[in-house]
């Protein structure tokens, strides 16, 4: 077998925001509406209950109805994938693993730091993962080097023994080695699987190594620049267009990844999109600067946007 396949799309998988009201409560309705954002920005996939969804702040009950909620509004439009182990005896995350592929997702995601502690050896990893792979009958699984509660990196000498079980079809990259991104994609080559990059100064080089697409926080702030560069990445007559959103990445680093997901929910209240700032999760504070930071980056999102020709407007993913 040489040719190479994925179960999940090309593209751009967003790591989804979850909405609250002020009361704290999950937004439903607004969970709805931003499911169709992503959906209108062109994501291939969507990533449901994960660390950017504050799925650590969530009860047990909400996760199962936050994943649901968007399974049911995307519809099967596209796979849907969500996260399905929160720690505890390899035997009980298991039996959430199945509870979470009961609401309808493609496959389901395994945190790679809660299948061994972080003293223990990548064989005991490896021997947790098996345990955890064959209890979950033939559910496809993904791997999610979370940075909560510590993270955990699976080596492509762990990995490709992983994928070679059949039952892994997505990963949720965060080495940040463009060498080891490499080494991953070629240990996978010819299974159904793909790689999804979270670190956005590898983009490009990424995805020209042939990572599947890219699932990283950014597309919570500018996800229609993520979806172009997932497009264009090797286009030649492109190519500097490229360089420049590349480099855009390279510079917006830092301002992404403060306070964030409140930042995240900031950026799109402030692009007109209907969400409160409420955050479960807790961060450092958003402070006025950083607001200025945000609204400075936002400008030179819009700009690069009508340079490339790309165009958004929030009231067409209003849900009625």
């Amino acid at each position: 077998m040489t040719e190479k396949t994925t179960s999940l799309p090309q593209g751009f998988i967003p790591v989804m925001l979850t909405p609250f009201l002020e009361s704290g409560a999950v937004d439903y309705d607004g969970l709805k509406t931003l499911t169709e954002f992503y959906l209108n920005a062109g994501s291939a996939g969507l990533f449901a209950t994960c660390l950017s969804s504050e799925m650590y702040e969530l009860s047990e009950q909400e996760r199962i109805d936050v994943t649901k909620t968007v399974v049911e509004q995307v519809a099967g439009r596209v796979p849907v994938v969500a996260t399905g182990t929160f720690g505890g005896p390899i035997a009980e995350q298991a039996e959430f693993v199945k509870r979470i592929y009961d609401t309808g997702v493609e496959a389901v995601i395994v945190i790679s730091g809660l299948i061994a502690e972080e003293n223990e050896s990548d064989e005991i990893f490896l021997k947790n993962a098996k345990e955890l792979i064959s209890l979950t009958d033939n559910i496809p699984l993904g791997f999610y080097e979370c940075p909560v509660p510590y993270k955990r990196l699976i080596p492509s000498t762990v990995l490709k023994e992983l994928v070679e079980t059949g039952r892994v079809i997505y990963h949720k990259d965060t080495c940040l080695d463009d060498e080891e991104v490499k080494r991953r994609i070629k240990v996978a080559e010819g299974y159904q699987f793909g790689l999804y990059d979270a670190y956005m100064v590898n983009a490009v080089s990424s995805l020209k190594a042939g990572a599947a697409g890219l699932s990283c926080i950014q597309g919570n702030i500018y996800p229609e620049l993520i979806v172009w560069i997932c497009k264009y990445f090797n286009d030649a007559d492109r190519e500097e267009d490229v360089k420049k959103v590349q480099q855009f990445f390279l510079d917006s680093m830092d301002i992404v990844h403060s306070a964030y997901p409140t930042i995240a929910k900031y950026s799109l209240q402030k692009r007109g999109f209907p969400i409160s700032i409420y955050t479960r999760r807790e961060v450092e504070e958003l402070t006025e600067e950083l607001k200025s930071e945000m609204d400075q980056l936002l400008t030179v999102v819009e700009k690069l946007q009508n340079e490339l020709g790309i165009t958004s407007n929030f009231t067409e993913y209003l849900v009625k």
